[in-house]
């Protein structure tokens, strides 16, 4: 298993390419399901979590070719012939639940296996059910998996999330695009990686209204064509490099970043004293001077400020001058890396779902271990700030949702290697 290696102490300098959105890539895939005609995704990440996703089309029927190192992505769905999609792939990524909907639209009829992924909470599948059913599908959950049918085809219908949910809203959306009639999502997720796929939709024929506000509008179409799409820039990869130069100091510009991709945090990090510039080619990002200030922050749906990024900020005001607190309001047992940190030094006390950082001057390099994907980002920003060197430990948790991580830092200076245990 390996371990990676980070030597603090280095200003950053330089540039990072940022890849494409993973939970859009994860989410744009599944698409392909609803059409014969081939679907073909540019800048697509290189990550283990869409390997996997591949696999789980491919178990379906469906063909799947990479090229250009893994960054174009063409799918075929023109002749499948299984519709269940077994455990052994779908417990590996809590995603591959986004193969029902367009499963049920195209195919009448799915038996999809209760999902896996990182252990943050239950993130139940009775949003996503209660919508399919308003459509007209008859689920019912046997032995782990759910057994959905639509004997008389999915039909448009009005539905109110209870809660604004990404999977539920992409699931029913990607359904309501071969649905009878119209069907109308109040309380959807407002998310960049929900407008991305409901452009990619379009392109597929789709006729879709709103996406990006909290009411989306679908006219149900008989058929989708094939069509060539970019993944959106990924938004928490972003925000995470963003945070690396706030934590060891230096200069670093993000390619391809857009303020717009990640607001709400760009306000938490000016109002901690770093400062995030919009140019040409992406967002430079430099602390102003000094530690950095204490700020609250509280985990919302978009536009809020992202769960995803909860850990990577804890990291960062983990040498804050002055007391932050953290509220996380998405996801249960979403602060497992605090333990972590303060294996290095950090004065964190967590109460229920709100963490409370109290500011130390310097972290120190300590033998951790990620529990999470974001944890273990976390915990290498970490130790780009603290003294002496951080091994982290049981980090294939990162290859679901960073790609060349060791590359990228080691490029802008940072001292960070991958090692075999």
């Amino acid at each position: 298993m390996d371990s990676i290696v980070v030597t603090g102490g280095s200003e950053l300098h330089g540039e990072i390419p940022i890849a494409g959105a993973k939970n859009a890539c994860l989410t744009l895939m599944p698409a392909t399901i609803l059409s014969e005609e081939p679907l073909t995704l540019t800048n697509a990440p290189r990550l283990s979590d869409i390997k996997t996703m591949t696999q789980l089309l491919e178990s379906l029927g469906a063909e799947a070719a990479s090229m250009q190192d893994g960054q174009v992505l063409t799918m075929s769905s023109h002749d499948l012939d299984n519709h269940v999609a077994d455990y052994d792939i779908v417990r590996k990524m809590r995603a591959s639940n986004l193969v029902l909907g367009p499963m049920l639209a195209r195919l009448g009829h799915a038996v999809v296996s209760l999902p896996g992924g990182c252990a943050i909470g239950a993130r139940p599948m009775d949003l996503h059910i209660h919508g399919l059913e308003k459509l007209g599908a008859e689920i019912e959950l046997k032995d782990g998996y759910l057994h959905a049918k639509a004997p008389r085809g999915l039909k448009g219908a009005e539905i109110e999330l209870a809660f604004a949910s990404v999977g539920a809203t992409e699931n029913i959306l990607m359904a309501s695009t071969l649905a009878k009639g119209t069907t109308v999502i109040r309380n959807a997720a407002r998310e960049p990686e929900i407008v991305d796929l409901a452009d990619c939709l379009r392109k597929m024929g789709a006729q879709i209204e709103g996406d990006g506000t909290s009411e989306i509008v679908i006219q149900g179409v008989d058929r989708l064509h094939g069509a060539t799409h970019p993944v959106v820039t990924d938004r928490i990869e972003l925000g995470t490099y963003m945070l690396a130069p706030a934590i060891a100091g230096g200069e670093v510009e993000c390619l391809g970043g857009k303020i717009s991709l990640v607001e709400s945090f760009c306000e938490k990090l000016d109002a901690a004293g770093i400062h995030v510039e919009e140019t040409a080619k992406g967002l430079k990002v430099a602390r102003r001077n000094g530690r950095v200030s204490a700020v609250d922050v509280t985990t919302e749906p978009f536009p809020g400020f992202p769960t995803d990024l909860q850990a990577q900020m804890m990291a960062m005001l983990c040498t804050a001058e002055g007391t932050s607190t953290l509220h996380e309001t998405i996801f249960e047992n979403r602060f497992m890396h605090a333990p972590e940190l303060m294996r290095m030094g950090a004065n964190i006390e967590v109460h229920g779902g709100t963490a409370t950082v109290h500011g130390v001057e310097k972290l120190k390099g300590a033998p951790v271990m990620a529990t999470d994907l974001r944890a273990s980002v976390s915990l290498i920003l970490a130790g780009l700030a603290a003294e002496g060197e951080t091994v982290v430990s049981r980090v294939y948790h990162l290859d679901r949702g960073y790609e060349k991580v060791v590359r990228k830092l080691s490029s802008i200076g940072a001292k960070v290697e991958r090692v075999k245990e």
